[in-house]
């Protein structure tokens, strides 16, 4: 499926149109399958035409000379968050189908660091395929506590894990401090995987709710223990740096803060 596309029709800038079709065909296919509602279609839609939008946007400020076989595979994994997108918010009008959400989200999340792996490898690594992959994550984790907070009824707490992040984007905005970049911390990676699993065992609805119940507050227990570990680190570096009289750290954003 071709988009109109207002940066011209070079090969790099079709990948994103390309993703959006491939999303638009996958709803045309889950759709009449599961009887989906109104509200998965117009979801799904509207995520495929956003995300073809910012990924364009993105793709052409970077002047990539070509997409690249990583962000093809993050790609891939986007269509599936769509798609999963799609079944949450359908799923609060009538029953979703478990296995099916639980299926696309189990993919989803193993291909999670195929895409790391295949920038290395191809020597393709690039700040727009980090970017890229951790607004899938982030996004996917947004998704997953939505739905186990409402469709497991759990409780509105557990939109905690997945507002996070963007409770911490949005402080870095105001607090200029958080936008110093953070040393490699294979505490936060490690805490950033977990997240995704325990949603995911959470909302196959498998467990008795205690235990429901419990994995999700260990998540949330994990992420706070994170930011908050991150948060004092970047706090006490801005005092160092205003203590010797530096510069706070410029604009960069932060590409590691799915967990803090």
């Amino acid at each position: 499926m071709a988009l109109n596309n207002p940066y011209g029709a070079s090969p790099v800038l079709q990948e994103p149109a390309v993703g959006a079709g491939v999303q638009i065909l996958l709803l045309a296919l889950l759709g009449p399958a599961i009887g989906m509602g109104p509200a998965g279609w117009l979801t799904g839609l509207v995520f495929a035409v956003a995300t073809w939008a910012v990924l364009s946007r993105a793709v052409h400020r970077s002047r990539l000379r070509s997409f690249g076989p990583a962000n093809r595979v993050t790609l891939g994994r986007a269509v599936l968050v769509g798609a999963v997108t799609a079944l949450v918010a359908d799923s609060f009008a009538s029953s979703p189908p478990v296995t099916l959400l639980v299926g696309l989200t189990a993919v989803a999340l193993l291909l999670d660091g195929v895409d790391g792996k295949v920038a290395r490898r191809t020597g393709t690594s690039s700040a727009l395929g980090a970017r890229f992959d951790m607004e899938v994550d982030a996004f996917l984790i947004l998704v997953l506590s939505v739905y186990v907070a409402v469709s497991v009824s759990v409780g509105p707490w557990v939109v905690l894990i997945g507002g996070m992040r963007y409770a911490f984007v949005a402080a870095s905005y105001v607090y200029r401090w958080l936008n110093a970049p953070l040393p490699p911390s294979t505490a936060r990676k490690t805490v950033a995987a977990l997240q995704g699993v325990l949603l995911l065992v959470a909302g196959s609805d498998l467990l008795p709710r205690v235990a429901t119940t419990g994995l999700a507050a260990l998540a949330l227990g994990l992420l706070v223990w994170s930011f908050g570990r991150d948060v004092v680190w970047l706090w006490r570096r801005s005092r160092a740096v205003a203590a010797v009289g530096g510069a706070e750290a410029g604009p960069e954003r932060v590409l590691e803060p799915v967990a803090g």
